[in-house]
């Protein structure tokens, strides 16, 4: 089919009684789909069931320091936890890690409040300046932008290419304005795009002159291992040793976690950072916490071992879901190839798929799709403030449904982007 910018208005009108008459098929279906967050599937949580094995009541509970994991003691972490999440997050020093609860968004929330309230390495408290800013990478993560949000910090977005954000931007501004005190970073398979960084792009990182003093890369390394393809793996160089080369050793807070590795609100979270920004966490955590659960990193050390198993463990991950990646995709290259209604990403790894509609269709597209029983992410979620400027990305995330449910979901989804962008295009005639 030649593409729809070039039809006809018959042509679109006949095409449109044709969409709309597969629309009702579809509502009379009674479908129920979830396709709205990147969560595991039930036979991925199966899969790690052996972690629960890795202690029984006759275990012995002591670190590898010698330390009663039941007993209070070890705040930033047991040895071996330290040393298996410093080894995710590509090989940063165990010395430089803090191993925490069950999530890292927990962390970066603590550390954007601590930076509020007390500053950050004696620098003023946010909270007694007049403005204060955080860049924020576009498409992104949604909940980075309502922490900050959250927090009543203003949003700036930056936009975001295949080689990672727009650096020549992200310069300016960390450069030339003091109010600017961070941003938002997911360096590998980027939630939602899948991008990773390219070396140039985390050099240039490293590199950042700031106007202010204490402002940090917030360093979300939440797909580290997530690979979907052994052969064709994006690797990232590790950031904090890029700080330390550029004389820059303080400039990144680096979050990651086994949430999406062993279970979702039961793994293990993990901070790294320079001596000096590791020893400013541990004074907060002092008064904080008496201690994060050391029988839960005892339990993920003893199961997982070292990074070998956990990548061993990643690759039967990627077995469940990269069919899945590839069932979307061949649906839209099927579907929407050639047609100029759409563009998707094709990422090697993470948790979504990016799709780009014709400007003004997202929103649209989601309530269609909705109308017809599937629930997709808020259209303009993945940008600050929840408003994408072209109303035109959508998150598609294929790993919690069955084939049989990732099957309906995208014929309905390219169905729903059909219809709209037709509608779209008739409405631009009329004008």
């Amino acid at each position: 089919m030649k593409p729809y910018s070039e039809m006809s208005r018959e042509e679109l009108l006949a095409l449109k009684a044709e969409l709309d008459r597969q629309f009702e098929d579809a509502k009379g279906k009674g479908l129920k789909l979830d396709m709205s967050r990147g969560k595991p599937t039930p036979a991925q949580l199966d899969m790690g069931m052996g972690l629960m094995d890795a202690l029984t009541s006759e275990s012995d509970m002591k670190s590898e320091n010698g330390l009663d994991t039941r007993n209070y003691g070890a705040m930033d972490g047991i040895p071996e936890a330290k040393h298996l999440m410093a080894d995710v997050m590509g090989g940063v020093p165990a010395e430089n890690v803090i191993v925490y609860g069950n999530a890292s968004l927990s962390i970066m929330y603590d550390t954007v409040s601590r930076a509020m309230t007390h500053g950050v390495l004696g620098s003023t408290p946010w909270c007694k300046l007049e403005k204060v800013k955080f860049l924020c990478p576009a498409p992104g993560y949604d909940r980075h932008f309502a922490i900050t949000q959250h927090f009543g910090i203003e949003m700036i977005t930056i936009p975001m290419t295949p080689e990672g954000p727009d650096m020549d931007l992200v310069e300016k501004y960390v450069s030339e304005d003091e109010t600017v005190k961070g941003i938002w970073c997911v360096p590998k398979y980027s939630n939602p795009q899948g991008y990773s960084y390219s070396d140039e792009t985390v050099r240039r990182f490293a590199a950042l002159k700031p106007a202010a003093k204490d402002f940090r890369i917030y360093w979300d390394n939440a797909y580290a291992v997530h690979d979907l393809y052994e052969d064709r793996r994006d690797e990232i160089l590790e950031i904090l040793s890029e700080c330390e080369k550029a004389g820059n050793p303080d400039l990144v807070y680096e979050f990651a976690s086994t949430s999406k590795i062993s279970f979702s609100g039961a793994g293990i979270a993990a901070f790294a950072s320079s001596k000096a920004n590791i020893e400013e966490a541990k004074r907060s955590m002092t008064i904080q916490i008496i201690g994060h659960d050391k029988v839960n990193q005892l339990r993920h050390a003893r199961y997982f071992k070292n990074l070998e198993g956990i990548r061993a463990h990643m690759r039967r991950h990627a077995d469940i879901i990269r069919p899945k990646f590839e069932a979307v995709l061949a649906v839209l290259d099927k579907e929407l190839g050639g047609l100029g209604i759409g563009e998707w990403t094709k990422p090697n790894g993470g948790y979504f798929i990016s799709f780009d509609a014709m400007e003004g269709c997202a929103k649209a597209i989601v309530a269609k799709c909705r109308e017809a029983g599937m629930v997709l992410t808020g259209a303009g979620a993945t940008f600050p403030y929840g408003k994408d400027p072209k109303d035109s990305n959508i998150r598609i995330a294929p790993t919690y449904p069955t084939a049989e449910e990732m099957a309906e979901a995208s014929d309905l989804f390219v169905l729903c982007v059909k219809l709209v962008s037709v509608e779209k295009l008739l409405e631009g005639q009329r004008h």
